[in-house]
């Protein structure tokens, strides 16, 4: 897999490809995440259907579509967004429909991933993986309780200057709304007022803003704290053996759901389809559910999946933990001003 991200690494191949290796018949070019899919996986995928999995990887959602919209349309087959991600390019005319009886293994989507909002009755997608996003904290550095969002935005003294963000301002923006209590996309003056000096007064408290190595800052011990996926934080533990442990603050916390969509103008639209059906089979799902450590949303997965994954604290909230929330898609003049609020931020 690639480690290359955003809009450049998405035209530089795009004009590598144009020469004629992702059209051919026996590849399909894939957008994916970073470290998201194990290489048994896609060898097992080769191996069964003769067809090449060519991949590129991004690191944010929103890196994902710049790069799409920059010229990557017509590139990719398929890609991995997130649940409010898919709305947003179902909305903008960027996915292709998936016909009644194009998917033999539809059937397989559980019923509560089957109609969700941001595409209904799956014409675009399929269920890839979910779970959360809250913060790991590193035990060797702090022993104190962390189950809430005062570590990230008014931390302990051992945690202050050491916490590493994601670099996802959907994420970021949501977790901060979750702290402050006040809604996703808020029009209100001045509850904007409020998420904007919340995290500029922050700025202090943060490390660094990184997504594809949040893991391994935390293992390492270069960052006390961060953002994290739940599944990234149970691999630096169990894998790794790093003493870092997740966090379900009692405010709450996000929650996701990867899905797979078809694109627009893909050039290898039955190969897309072809490893749709291939992801929607329970033994293939549950191969890559066991080593993201995330869930997955087809039937007949669970008997299939490791105990430990079962029973890891990492997927299994603690009784107190605060609601789960799905980042929501703001409208455009909402949206504008996250944009202004997360560029200052980043500088």
């Amino acid at each position: 897999m690639k480690r290359t991200t955003g809009t450049a690494s998405a035209i530089a191949l795009a004009t590598a490809l144009s020469t004629g290796g992702a059209w051919a018949q026996g590849q399909v070019v894939v957008y994916h995440w970073f470290e998201y899919i194990p290489q048994e996986l896609v060898d097992k995928f080769t191996e069964e259907t003769g067809i090449d999995m060519v991949i590129d990887t991004y690191d944010s959602n929103e890196a994902m579509l710049a790069s799409l919209r920059a010229g990557g349309m017509g590139t990719y087959d398929v890609a991995v967004p997130g649940d409010y991600m898919v709305q947003i390019m179902r909305e903008t005319g960027l996915l292709d429909t998936i016909a009644e009886g194009e998917l033999e293994n539809h059937g397989n989507i559980e019923e509560q991933w089957l109609n969700v909002s941001y595409d209904p009755g799956r014409q675009h997608s399929i269920p890839y993986q979910w779970g959360s996003t809250a913060f790991s904290v590193n035990r060797d550095v702090y022993d104190g309780p962390i189950n809430t969002t005062d570590i990230l935005f008014n931390p302990p003294p051992e945690l202050s200057g050491r916490i590493n963000m994601l670099d996802s301002q959907g994420e970021v923006m949501a977790i901060a709304a979750i702290h402050l209590g006040i809604p996703q996309c808020s029009q209100d003056r001045d509850e904007l007022q409020a998420l904007n000096d919340l995290l500029m007064d922050s700025r202090q408290h943060f490390l660094s803003f990184n997504s594809d190595t949040a893991r391994e800052v935390l293992v390492s011990g270069d960052a006390a704290a961060g953002m994290i996926y739940n599944g990234f934080s149970a691999r630096g533990r169990i894998e790794e053996g790093a003493n870092i442990e997740y966090a379900y603050p009692t405010q709450g916390y996000i929650a996701w759901m990867d899905n797979m969509v078809l694109l627009r103008d893909a050039p290898n639209r039955e190969n897309a389809l072809r490893l749709m059906d291939f992801l929607l089979e329970p033994e293939n799902v549950a191969m890559l559910t066991n080593w993201t450590q995330y869930s997955a949303g087809v039937e007949g997965v669970s008997p299939l999946l490791d105990e430990a994954l079962r029973t890891q604290p990492e997927s299994n909230p603690p009784a107190d933990a605060g609601p789960a929330v799905f980042i929501e898609p703001c409208d455009e003049a909402t949206q504008a001003v996250y944009d202004r609020i997360w560029t200052n931020l980043r500088r």
